[in-house]
């Protein structure tokens, strides 16, 4: 009994460290990258506030720009759900948690504060760790392959990146750990024709139906579940029992209707013209050869960097040079490996099951993002943020081929799947090799040397207080949507915390279509009613540019994701 109690301490105190290393890798540095677009529409909506306060095609100062994240004590959860029905593309389930949780958390000066509002996905980032450990205890009743899972879980970079955005994404992977739990547990229910327990059959409804109140691509994880219990049911069982497999069937059944109820009762309360065409960035053009090819790459850009992301982004080009080198040659000696692994795998009997759900789930909604993407020409693989769909099943499966060089092996050379008193030095080996890549990545991540924003305003902003420290400055840009307006909260949210010397205002000049005049005649007009000398900055401005008394600086500079730029000097 003493033994028992012995084992299950150690147990616990082992994925507690799993998970303090995952928590303080999750919240350091927290806000050290600066908010970007996502996030701010996140911040906006799960403060009950909108972007209809922003004016446009008329010059505003930043405190105005900056309005819609200030705290709003009259907003209820009401207003939430209605704002993002209404303006936004996401259900509203992590908003309105958001909304809850920003709540407890005083002020970031006049605006939001940003710590809070990254805490809370940072907070789901690590529940994460733990909890797949018990997906990987369902799937394959190993102490040892939960605890890998959990460390690699706790490590991995892609885990990282996401849970340090106010985003939805690690409540999401939560649900889908859920799903998948449940999805495992009923996988094994039909293929040894054993009774699928109705509670199960409720929880997976229940877990289904939130899910889908988190991200609406949470269907292609239940879509990918269900043809893979097609395909598990066509095969052949050990134990063929024609009355339970219709009982089961039945049971399946019900969670099936139940995930379509939710759907289309999101379908029935969305307006007909949701989302605004924001998601127009991810259409897919096969216009040529190299956008045929790119969506593979770019899945396997976002498998990578499940456990290994050195500073490939690095500014300095000996850097980048040496991870990638690093990088190819951890890949190049870890995949013999990985095929080593998957292979014994399938052959030993205790693992067979759960590695062929977990493999045909996987491929099947890899083959779904491809469908998505070359027929309904909707490319969510430019996106590494949608992987979350089938992350955890990954690592997860990666896990369990680590366990195969880790395991002790008994007399008849069986393998026991267990936490071994001295494990074999190649697994250990092993394990430290890919832990430890895991670890350096994270800290890549948390560094902003690896997954760095799509816009990086703390690169602009110091040039814009460098040129223009003596002078009034106009930051111009065209706007289409809500996105426009986010890129210039980003400069705006930067400048005030640099707090820039000079006068700068504004203008978002709205353009209804492609290389409509609108924008260059708001600008002239604007910028003729403002006192001179002046520094006018374009900024991602999609539109002609002719101005009057206004000379275009002569010097290069340099590149900044997110923002194409350029300076006049007005007089």
């Amino acid at each position: 009994m003493e033994s028992i109690q012995n084992l299950k301490s150690h147990n616990l105190l082992l994925l507690l460290l799993w998970t303090l290393i995952g928590c303080l890798l999750r919240f350091d540095r927290l806000t050290g990258k600066p908010p970007w677009t996502d996030e701010f529409a996140t911040l906006v909506f799960s403060l009950g506030n909108d972007f209809n306060s922003v004016p446009i095609d008329r010059i505003i100062s930043i405190d105005t720009l900056l309005q819609p994240l200030q705290p709003n004590p009259d907003a209820t959860i009401s207003d939430v759900v209605s704002l993002l029905l209404d303006e936004d593309n996401h259900p509203p389930l992590y908003f309105v948690l958001a909304h809850l949780w920003m709540k407890l958390f005083p002020l970031g000066g006049e605006y939001v504060n940003l710590w809070a509002a990254r805490s809370l996905p940072a907070i789901f980032g690590v529940i994460s760790i733990p909890a797949t450990y018990g997906l990987a205890r369902v799937a394959f009743n190993s102490r040892l392959v939960a605890h890998l899972s959990a460390a690699l879980m706790a490590v991995s970079p892609y885990g990282i990146f996401i849970a340090q955005e106010a985003r939805h994404y690690t409540l999401a992977i939560l649900f889908v750990i859920a799903s998948l739990g449940c999805f495992i547990g009923a996988a094994k229910h039909l293929w040894y024709r054993t009774k699928l327990p109705i509670k199960l059959v409720f929880l997976w409804i229940i877990i289904n139906s939130l899910g889908l109140s988190v991200h609406y691509f949470f269907c292609l994880t239940l879509l990918a579940e269900a043809l893979a219990l097609i395909i598990l049911f066509v095969s052949p069982s050990p134990r063929p029992h024609r009355l339970l497999l219709s009982k089961n069937l039945w049971r399946i059944g019900i969670v099936a209707a139940g995930a379509i109820a939710a759907g289309l009762a999101w379908l029935l309360v969305i307006p007909e013209d949701y989302g605004n065409g924001m998601i127009d960035w991810i259409q897919h053009e096969q216009t040529n050869p190299l956008a045929l090819i790119n969506p593979i790459f770019q899945l396997l850009a976002a498998w990578i960097t499940f456990i290994s992301l050195l500073p490939v982004e690095s500014s300095f080009l000996a850097v980048v040079i040496f991870s990638g080198f690093i990088m190819l040659v951890f890949f190049v000696c870890l995949f013999p490996k990985i095929k080593l692994g998957l292979q014994e795998l399938w052959k030993i009997p205790n693992t067979y099951l759960s590695t062929k759900i977990l493999t045909n789930f996987i491929i099947i909604i890899l083959f779904l993002f491809f469908i998505l993407t070359y027929f309904l020409e909707i490319d969510i693989t430019r996106g590494a943020r949608y992987s979350f769909t089938y992350f955890p099943a990954i690592i997860v499966l990666v896990g369990a081929i680590l366990s195969i060089f880790w395991c002790e092996r008994d007399n008849n050379s069986s393998i026991l799947f267990k936490l071994p008193q001295n494990p074999p030095k190649n697994g250990l080996k092993m394990f430290s090799i890919v832990f430890l890549m895991g670890l350096l990545s994270a800290i890549t991540v948390t560094s902003n040397l690896g997954y760095q924003k799509y816009y990086r305003p703390d690169l602009l902003v110091p040039i814009i207080q460098q040129k223009s420290a003596s002078v009034p400055v106009l930051i111009a840009t065209t706007h289409e949507s809500l996105v426009q307006t986010g890129e210039m909260l980003g400069i705006a949210w930067e400048l005030k915390q640099n707090a820039l010397r000079s006068q700068v205002s504004f203008l978002l000049a709205h353009q209804e279509r492609k290389n409509s005049p609108e924008p260059t005649i708001a600008l002239q007009k604007n910028l003729s009613q403002l006192s001179k000398p002046l520094d006018l900055w374009t900024v991602n401005f999609h539109a002609n540019i002719k101005l009057n008394n206004c000379q275009t600086d002569s010097q290069s500079f340099p590149y900044i994701n997110g923002y194409s730029y350029q300076l006049y000097h007005c007089f």
